[in-house]
């Protein structure tokens, strides 16, 4: 059995051995031993944080051929593509043959024998993965301090060296690398010596111009390595936008861009199926863009490094010990909203029922389970609408705050478009992972006209909201993408957006203190330990499970027919189906997974002070809708 320096070094080895005995034992299914032998060894959490991760580590300091992990969505899915899976080489100097795989490897070793009979050709789909969309530092921080990898500078990958990587292609975005390299990283809390996050940061590729080497990441600022990532069985089980914890080989040979060259020069024009922007794309420099073979990959069902990457019914004693505690969060949670809100103690109820919602299941083309709220009111003093979000930021593991500039709306790509002359799919700020907090601050708008774009991108998130789905652009049609992202609209005014509740906030500070107050708001760096409560509560509520019993089913029932005779045109279907969903998530908030007599009672009763705080502002507001 290899140490575990062995197989996180050297996994080429660990397969190769296992084809060498296959051969001689005339034994199938030497493949499937593979897999099953790295999925056994990262079974244990020690196993899986010694192996080194792309995210956090930079090229330089890998082993080529080296086992590392990558923590990432899937961006694009490329056309399958043919390797050598077996192939014969001749020792020149002894004639002697020896058959080898090409399994989990970029470059054949020399003295191929080309026309061996006992070549065999294999098929292998190429996915293209970036870092997971808008993961906010924390995490990212947290993940690369629980690393045990020891890892040092690597004598033989030095991506300065390799001239052609920058300089035959268009080099602007290593210029912008250079110039964010310099910038220091808030913390660097893991123990790999000199490996600094910042050496890892690309350009975000959010230019107005496409360039050969835009590393495509969704939105715009983003830093990190992408990656081609190899996969060898069972690829229809992946789905584009998954987010996956890809264990592999690591491939970052110079000779890839030595071979894109080869293939250019050589190849007849009239007979090579790739146009030459699609071979930029599909083989960049594995100086930017490494390869990585797959040897094992799991879904990830959130990206909390805080919580195990289970299930609540796979890992029982943590969410039963968490479920406990739950009630007592909530309330620190709310009194913190409630400060952060100026005083807004409803608001705060609904801004945490917002966060903890998630679509759980989709009924014909209606998601169920989500819940957007707009927050109208929110003043435009002191950047408030900045401050709140930089608060979320801080609590939840993916975020991006949109600001609905007319400038923004204009101009930004927010859906994924397909670039048929490259052949790959040009992404777009919605193509994002699930449970995504997207915070779109209207407070931005200024007056003017959207032009074709605009109305576009408004469309977008109008159906993103209302559908949870993001309809992607083939130019020739468009294709459905359904998504789960967490949606909050801040606006002064009702949204122009369509939203699941409108709750109108209600400062209790005076104006005249208004902007010191907003200023004094921020998340005190001492609370940290109150802060990872917080992360945890948020995540495992969207986790649980919800019932509701059939005798809770018929009092619900009995309830609606009741408001009904009251007044029947103050209470309709969606008024129901609203409150359900408050009832659903307060519970889930509480920690409760079925909805109780006394949870009904207590939804029914915040849902009537936001709408009675509707009508009065309507009243004293009669122009605003």
């Amino acid at each position: 059995m290899p140490s575990t320096h062995d197989w996180i070094n050297e996994p080429l080895g660990v397969a190769e051995g296992m084809f060498a005995v296959s051969q001689s034992s005339q034994a199938t299914g030497w493949e499937a031993k593979v897999v099953e032998f790295f999925k056994d060894q990262l079974k244990e959490k020690e196993a899986q944080t010694a192996v080194p991760s792309l995210n956090d580590v930079p090229l330089h300091y890998l082993k080529p051929d080296g086992l590392v992990k990558f923590r990432c969505l899937v961006q694009d899915m490329f056309d399958p593509e043919f390797y050598m899976g077996v192939y014969e080489t001749v020792d020149p100097s002894t004639g002697a043959k020896t058959l080898r795989s090409g399994r989990y490897k970029d470059v054949a070793e020399c003295s191929v024998d080309f026309s061996s009979k006992h070549t065999v050709t294999v098929e292998r789909q190429t996915f293209y993965c970036v870092p997971i969309p808008g993961e906010n530092p924390w995490v990212k921080e947290m993940y690369a301090g629980a690393s045990q990898a020891r890892v040092v500078p690597s004598t033989s990958y030095v991506p300065s060296r390799q001239k052609r990587s920058y300089e035959d292609m268009d080099v602007q975005p290593q210029k912008q690398r250079d110039a964010q390299a310099g910038s220091p990283s808030p913390a660097e809390p893991h123990g790999n010596g000199d490996c600094k996050r910042q050496e890892t940061e690309a350009p975000s590729g959010q230019t107005t111009t496409a360039s050969h080497l835009d590393l495509n990441f969704p939105l715009p600022g983003e830093k990190g390595p992408s990656c081609l990532v190899k996969v060898y069985e069972d690829w229809d089980s992946f789905k584009l936008n998954d987010a996956l914890e890809v264990y592999g080989v690591l491939s970052v040979s110079p000779a890839l861009s030595a071979l894109a060259d080869e293939k250019d020069a050589l190849l007849d024009p009239s007979g090579c199926m790739e146009t030459a922007e699609e071979q930029r794309v599909h083989s960049p420099p594995a100086s930017l863009v490494p390869r990585l073979h797959m040897l094992y990959a799991k879904r990830l069902p959130h990206n909390n490094p805080l919580l195990p990457c289970t299930t609540p019914q796979d890992n029982s004693a943590f969410f039963s010990s968490t479920l406990a505690e739950m009630a007592s969060v909530r309330a620190e949670l709310h009194s913190f909203f409630t400060r952060v809100l100026l005083g807004d103690a409803l608001a705060a109820e609904y801004l945490i029922l917002q966060l903890v919602s998630t679509v759980y299941s989709r009924r014909d083309v209606l998601p169920l389970g989500k819940f957007t709220v707009n927050l109208s009111g929110c003043p435009a003093v002191a950047s408030y609408a900045e401050r709140l979000y930089q608060i979320i930021q801080q609590l939840v593991p993916s975020s991006f705050y949109l600001a609905m500039s007319l400038q923004n709306m204009n101009r930004m790509r927010l859906v994924p478009k397909k670039d048929y002359v490259a052949n790959r799919l040009v992404s777009g700020a919605l193509q994002l992972d699930k449970n995504t907090s997207l915070f779109l601050d209207e407070t931005r708008l200024e007056q003017g006209q959207l032009d074709a774009t605009g109305v576009r991108n408004v469309t977008a998130l109008g159906n993103l909201i209302s559908w949870q789905k993001v309809d992607y652009d083939f130019s020739y049609h468009q294709m459905e993408f359904p998504c789960n992202v967490n949606v909050l609209v801040v606006s002064e005014g009702r949204s122009l957006l369509p939203s699941d509740c409108h709750v109108r906030l209600q400062p209790q500070v005076a104006p005249v203190t208004m902007e010191e107050y907003v200023s004094s708001i921020q998340v005190h760096p001492h609370a940290a330990s109150q802060l990872n409560k917080f992360r945890i509560y948020l995540s495992v509520a969207r986790l649980l499970d919800y019932s509701i019993s059939d005798n809770v089913t018929k009092s619900v029932e009995d309830d609606f027919v009741d408001m009904r005779k009251d007044d029947p045109q103050s209470v309709s279907a969606e008024d129901l189906h609203r409150l359900l969903v408050v009832a659903r998530l307060l519970s889930l908030s509480l920690g409760r997974t079925s909805l109780s007599r006394d949870t009904w009672l207590q939804a029914k009763h915040m849902e009537a002070q936001r709408r009675s705080r509707l009508e009065q502002h309507r009243s004293v507001n009669g122009n605003e809708p």
